[in-house]
C-alpha cells in the first residue's frame, strides 16, 4: 500500500476507510493534555451543574465546524490546505499554508518538550537529560507520522483504548476520593468566569486541530463516516478531555491527567498516560505540518517533510522556544478558524458541493473574494470581545458571499449576437 498519503491530490475511492479507523486516529489526535489544562481553568470558575452545560455547549459547536468541514473534506476526498487553492488561489494558499505549518510545529515543539520535563520530574532523573530527551523524542515522535495514516491508525488502535480505560480508572477514583457526585455538585466555585467566556475557552482548545482534521476525515468511506467520527472526536472526545480537566482541578487542584493519576498513586498508569497522550498528539500534529508543507513547496516527498519539520520542532523545544512560542501560537489560532469560514462557503456557494479535479482545475494566482473574506474573519475575530473563534467563521463565511455577489454584480453583462 502506499504510504504517500496523497498530499497534492484526492483520495481515491479504493484508499477510503471505515467508521472505527476514523474514529480512532481522529481521537488519538484530540486526546491532548493541553485541552485538560484549559478544562481545569473552568473547573475552578463553576458548579458542576453549569460546568457540565458549558462544556456540552462548547464542545457542541466545537464538534459541528470541524463535522462541516468533514463532510467537504470526504466528498472531495480534499483537506484543508487542497481546498485552500480553491477559495484563496494557487498563490494565495500558501498563506493559509504557512498559518497552519507554522501553528502545528510550534505545538510540535511545545509537545516534545513538555513530556521532557514531565518525565524528568516525575521519574527524578537529573535535569541534565531534559535536552537529551527532547531530542530523542522529538523525532521518535515522527516515525507513525512518516508512515502516514496507517501508521496513526495503528497507534490510535492501541493507545486510545488504553487512555479512556486509565481515564476512566482516575476518574472512578476522583469520584471516591471526593465522595460521590452529590459532594462534588456542592463544590463552590473559587475563580469567577463569564458562561461565554468559558464557550470561548473551550472552542478555542481544538479549533485550529478542527481546520485541520480534513487531513484523516477526507480518508472516511462515506460523508456519514467522516461526520460520525469527527463528533466523536471533538464533541465526545475533547469534551471528555475538558471534563477530566475540570474535575481533576475540583478535586485535586490539579488539572493534568497524569499528575492526577499521580496524586491517586497510580504512577505506572501516569507515566504510559504521559506517553500516549503525548505521542497521539505529535505524531498528528507533525503529520499536520508535512502536509501544509507539502502543498506550500508543490512536492510530494511528505514523509522528507515530516523530519525536516521533526527537525524544527526539536531545535525550538532545545532553545527554549517554547516559552514563548505558546502566547503566539494561541493568537495564531484566532486566525485559524476563519480559513475554515471561507473553504465553506467556497464550496457551497462556488462550487455546489462539487469541486473539479484539482489536477484539472484552472485556478487563478489569487482569489481576492476569499482572501479578503479571510481578512474580514480575521479581523472579526481579534477584536471580538466574545467567542472570536465562532464570531470569525461567521464573519468569513458571510463575507465571501457579500464579496462574491458585489465581484459577480460588478462584472458586465455577456454580449449578445446581434441576429
Amino acid at each position: 500500500m502506499s504510504t504517500s498519503d496523497y498530499p497534492l491530490s484526492e483520495v481515491p475511492e479504493g484508499r477510503r476507510k471505515g467508521l472505527l479507523s476514523t474514529s480512532m486516529v481522529l481521537l488519538g489526535f484530540t486526546f491532548f493534555t493541553a485541552t485538560m489544562w484549559a478544562g481545569g481553568s473552568l473547573g475552578t470558575a463553576f458548579g458542576f451543574a453549569e460546568l457540565l452545560m458549558v462544556i456540552v455547549v462548547g464542545n457542541l459547536m466545537l464538534g459541528a465546524y470541524a463535522a462541516a468541514l468533514a463532510y467537504i473534506a470526504c466528498k472531495s476526498g480534499l483537506n484543508s490546505v487542497l481546498m485552500g487553492r480553491f477559495c484563496f488561489g494557487e498563490v494565495g494558499s500558501k498563506l493559509s499554508d504557512m498559518i497552519l505549518g507554522f501553528t502545528q510545529v510550534g505545538w510540535y515543539a511545545w509537545g516534545t518538550a513538555t513530556i521532557a520535563v514531565i518525565l524528568v520530574q516525575t521519574t527524578g532523573l537529573p535535569e541534565w537529560l531534559e535536552i537529551p530527551l527532547m531530542v530523542a523524542f522529538g523525532f521518535a515522535f515522527c516515525v507513525t507520522a512518516m508512515i502516514g495514516y496507517r501508521g496513526l491508525d495503528w497507534l490510535s488502535r492501541v493507545a486510545v483504548p488504553a487512555m479512556l480505560l486509565f481515564i476512566l480508572i482516575s476518574l472512578y477514583t476522583g469520584l471516591v476520593d471526593v465522595g460521590g457526585v452529590t459532594a462534588l455538585a456542592g463544590q463552590t466555585p473559587t475563580e469567577s468566569m463569564s458562561f461565554a467566556a468559558a464557550v470561548t475557552v473551550i472552542i478555542g482548545t481544538f479549533v485550529s486541530g478542527g481546520t485541520q482534521a480534513t487531513n484523516w476525515s477526507r480518508f472516511a468511506r462515506s460523508p456519514r463516516i467522516a461526520v460520525i467520527a469527527t463528533l466523536a472526536a471533538f464533541f465526545v472526545g475533547n469534551g471528555l478531555m475538558v471534563l477530566t480537566g475540570a474535575l481533576g482541578a475540583m478535586i485535586y487542584q490539579q488539572a493534568d491527567i497524569v499528575d492526577v493519576m499521580l496524586a491517586q498513586g497510580f504512577v505506572v498508569l501516569a507515566v504510559l498516560m504521559l506517553f500516549l497522550n503525548i505521542w497521539t498528539t505529535q505524531d498528528n500534529t507533525i503529520y499536520n505540518f508535512a502536509v501544509a508543507g507539502c502543498n506550500l513547496l508543490r512536492t510530494d516527498k511528505r514523509r522528507l517533510v515530516t523530519v525536516a519539520g521533526a527537525a524544527i520542532g526539536t531545535l525550538l523545544a532545545v532553545g527554549g522556544m517554547y516559552d514563548m512560542l505558546i502566547p503566539f501560537l494561541v493568537l495564531l489560532g484566532t486566525f485559524i478558524p476563519p480559513i475554515g469560514g471561507v473553504i465553506m462557503a467556497d464550496f457551497w456557494l462556488h462550487h455546489k458541493q462539487n469541486y473539479p479535479l484539482l489536477a484539472q482545475a484552472r485556478l487563478p494566482a489569487f482569489n481576492w473574494v476569499g482572501l479578503g473574506a479571510y481578512a474580514l474573519g480575521s479581523a472579526a475575530a481579534y477584536f471580538s470581545p466574545v467567542l472570536p473563534p465562532l464570531v470569525g467563521v461567521l464573519v468569513a463565511a458571510l463575507g465571501y458571499g457579500v464579496l462574491r455577489h458585489l465581484t459577480l454584480a460588478s462584472m458586465p453583462p455577456p454580449a449578445h449576437n446581434e441576429g
